[in-house]
């Protein structure tokens, strides 16, 4: 069996010794990647595609095979973002406080590599080139553990960068790749605390969960996204029509689309039938309240508990509520904290509705598809956060890196 401590341990010690890289080496190293990628979109289509066949021969299907697949776009998408974190600033050694206290010691608060992230993910390979291309700049070492549906598309992906390493004089273990598919494997990673120093699992509650209870070390949670659209009684239809049917339909895999829409009452009658035929025009299957099934009787009737379900497909769950308050609680209580919009004109309702939604991304009247670090600015994501220790919301570079102090002296000591 693959040998995950051995592969932390080579990863740590090239983690100090990258401390060394400057900017330019980093910046180097991430354009020659882009290169290389670019370069072997071929292999990388043909390693993708063994991939897909195995996961459609397994009875993989709809979303799950979504995020598989690695096109020619998503691959550009990639390498843009590799650009974006070049562009970036380097906060390695940026002083973010500068102080001298009584003794006369000059003090720094100057940002630091986290060390090793080790990132566990599902079926989508772009977040290997993502999670590696952040990690370098901001001079951490990263093991990958992706999915073993995409096992074939990563290893070629991480043997790319390796080579990338090698071309530029630097030492490719800071890449680190769990080369294997058993289950076993990602326990094993969960325990190397001693080289490991903290862990980012990115997909679904189960994954979250699973992670959060076996990891030895600290954990980032970046987990699925239950994400509501309420439209209440001032919204202008026109905004509104189009930030549900993005928000739903733009890409419905991805955690940062909408799962749930909530109308206030008093424009419920008006507004629910045109938008909900438009969404099942658009192959969106509508499961709702029995209230909601009454002013749309293709309506599918859930029962409550079903409004914590993120589906990640083209179906959602839609309920009428009384007004924001009650939209506020709804989204609180079966929300998971990721992105929740309200397409409002009233200022007061926007202002109560971004200051006690609970969620990394408010947003209002606009789709919850923007939670994303190339969206932010903040160039390729790790992922989106929904805890609040020591990040939340997209992980961008800045993000990737904790403080150390450096402390001055002229032979001083403590009386």
């Amino acid at each position: 069996m693959f040998d995950v401590e051995e592969l932390c341990k080579r990863v740590k010690k090239a983690s100090f010794a990258f401390t060394k890289a400057t900017t330019a080496d980093k910046n180097a190293v991430l354009l020659k990647i882009k290169e290389k990628i670019d370069k072997s979109r071929k292999k990388i289509a043909e390693q993708n595609a063994l991939d897909l066949v195995a996961a459609e021969t397994a009875g993989v299907k709809g979303a799950f095979l979504d995020r598989l697949t690695l096109t020619d776009k998503r691959i550009d998408v990639m390498l843009a973002g590799i650009d974006d974190v070049v562009a970036l600033p380097d906060y390695v050694g940026m002083v973010e406080e500068e102080y001298t206290v009584k003794s006369g010691l000059r003090i720094k608060k100057v940002h630091a590599p986290l060390g090793v992230v080790g990132i566990i993910y599902e079926s989508r390979p772009n977040v290997t080139v993502d999670a590696a291309a952040l990690c370098i700049k901001s001079g951490n070492g990263v093991v990958l553990k992706g999915g073993k549906e995409a096992i074939n598309t990563n290893r070629i992906l991480v043997r790319l960068m390796r080579e990338a390493f090698s071309e530029c004089g630097l030492d490719g273990d800071i890449v680190g790749f769990v080369d294997g598919t058993e289950r076993e494997l990602t326990l094993r990673l969960l325990k190397c605390a001693s080289f490991v120093d903290v862990i980012i699992p990115r997909g679904g509650e189960k994954l979250k969960k699973f992670v959060q209870e076996e990891a030895a070390m600290p954990v980032i949670a970046s987990s699925g996204g239950n994400c509501h659209v309420f439209v209440e009684k001032t919204a202008d239809f026109t905004k509104a029509n189009r930030i549900v049917l993005n928000a739903k339909l733009s890409r419905p895999s991805v955690c940062n689309a909408a799962e749930t829409l909530l109308v206030d009452r008093a424009i419920a009658k008006e507004y629910l039938p045109p938008i909900l035929a438009e969404l099942a025009k658009n192959g969106v299957e509508i499961r709702g309240t029995e209230e909601v099934k009454k002013i749309f009787p293709s309506t599918k009737v859930i029962d409550e508990d079903e409004f914590f379900v993120e589906y990640e497909d083209l179906i959602i769950k839609v309920k009428v509520v009384e007004d924001y308050r009650e939209a506020i609680e709804h989204i609180n209580e079966f929300g998971t904290h990721h992105s929740d919009a309200v397409v409002t004109e009233d200022d007061r309702v926007a202002e109560d509705f971004t200051r006690e939604v609970d969620s990394g991304a408010v947003y209002v009247n606009a789709s919850t598809r923007f939670t994303d670090g190339y969206e932010f600015g903040l160039g390729a994501e790790m992922g989106i956060s929904t805890q609040k220790l020591h990040v939340r919301g997209p992980i961008g570079l800045k993000e990737l890196t904790s403080v150390k102090y450096v402390v001055t002296g002229d032979g001083t000591v403590r009386e």
